[in-house]
């Protein structure tokens, strides 16, 4: 999967009410409504995949740091 830059999401749908019954107050506050319950009502978004760079990049990040000791030069008493 090529990597994602910004943030990504499904185009917008757009809503309209064609109802000649309604009060163009009261159309736009339906599509207020609807708006708001399908970006309410959403599924999440899922976890980002860890590319093999990423984990490799975390796990040498990582090993680096477990010969310091206390983080500062060597460790007292050693």
């Amino acid at each position: 999967m090529p990597g994602r830059n910004g943030r990504q999401s499904p185009p917008k749908p757009q809503i309209e009410i064609q109802s000649s019954a309604a009060s163009p107050d009261e159309a736009a506050a339906i599509a207020a409504a609807l708006e708001r319950f399908l970006r309410e009502t959403a599924p999440a978004p899922g976890a980002a995949e860890v590319s093999r760079w990423q984990q490799a990049a975390l796990r040498e990040g990582i090993s680096s740091r477990t010969g310091l000791g206390s983080g500062w030069g060597i460790a007292p008493g050693a």
